[in-house]
């Protein structure tokens, strides 16, 4: 793609046969396009494209989000006539934070259970709209920044598709709960039959999980979908999506090693340090989800500029 990179790499003992070697894989997608244009372009992007400051602002906004997006939902609960909805969410919940962090996130959710001001209609939950809209509206503006999007929606119109997305994270959540509570309630009617022991097999653990994936992986998927005008050409299924369910899960087995083997934030900063740790697992998961979606937007732009050739 670049004759002045590649010039510079074959200058580069060993170096200079992996960059044959990768030019020799064609990928079918990308109309005989190799894997080096790919990764080419991507490393690219990465590095002219201010991931880590684009990562932070998405942290933030995302952080100032959680609690507003969790009254958003506390909201919704009293229509859910499911009973043990609360307590399977909070155990999603804490199923998905690090460790150590979800004493201090529990007591600020009982809180805001215990002093909302109930109702789809009160001022607190429709301040939870806007607050949870900010965040999604921040990790769609990371996506615009990128070195290869050169298209950008109008303030009104991102907001505008930013408000829905979230809506429908909140709808996916509820959904996984839910289907978790059901699970739940088939695994104990199998245990009554007394032909299976599910517990043996540890099935609700695994259930769990796999609802827990998808979830991660439907959401990422919407939100490279429409986090760009250039989205509408990514698939449900794109190598972005599966690079980042897979590097988050990874993560989250990874960052719960170091919190409890390494991490000393609650020696040195006390209680809040379990608010720090939180605030480092949101960035690096907003990282990983910039990695993603640069490789997505990579191969848009490798098969755009295919198709002006």
């Amino acid at each position: 793609m670049t004759k002045q990179i590649e010039n510079k790499l074959e200058k580069i003992p060993v170096l200079n046969l992996f960059v044959i070697f990768l030019k020799k894989i064609k990928i079918p997608a990308l109309h005989g396009m190799s894997l080096y244009d790919i990764l080419e372009l991507y490393v690219i992007g990465i590095v002219k494209g201010a991931l880590t400051t684009r990562a932070g602002g998405i942290a933030f906004s995302f952080f100032m989000a959680i609690f507003p997006f969790m009254l958003f939902i506390l909201t919704l609960i009293p229509y859910i006539p499911i009973d043990g909805f609360q307590e399977n969410l909070f155990g999603l919940i804490q199923e998905m934070l690090p460790p150590k962090t979800f004493d201090a996130v529990d007591f600020v959710l009982k809180d805001i259970i215990n002093n909302q001001y109930g109702g789809l209609l009160s001022f607190g939950f429709l301040a939870s709209i806007f607050l949870m809209t900010n965040g999604v509206n921040a990790i769609f503006g990371g996506f615009e920044y990128s070195y290869h999007i050169k298209e950008m929606r109008s303030i009104f119109k991102a907001y505008f598709i930013s408000l829905g997305v979230s809506l429908l994270m909140s709808f996916f959540l509820i959904i996984t709960v839910v289907l978790i509570i059901l699970y739940q309630i088939a695994l104990v009617r199998i245990d009554n039959t007394g032909w299976l022991h599910t517990d043996d097999l540890n099935l609700f653990y695994w259930g769990r999980g796999l609802l827990f994936l998808i979830m991660i992986f439907t959401i990422v998927s919407l939100l490279f979908r429409f986090g760009t005008t250039q989205g509408k050409e990514v698939k449900f299924f794109s190598p972005g999506a599966i690079l980042t369910t897979v590097l988050s899960l990874f993560t989250f087995y990874i960052f719960g090693i170091y919190v409890v083997e390494f991490s000393n934030y609650n020696q040195l900063y006390g209680s809040i340090g379990a608010l720090l740790i939180l605030m480092l697992f949101i960035w690096i998961n907003a990282i990983i989800l910039l990695l993603g979606f640069e490789l997505n937007a990579s191969i848009y732009r490798l098969k755009r500029t295919h198709k002006t050739l």
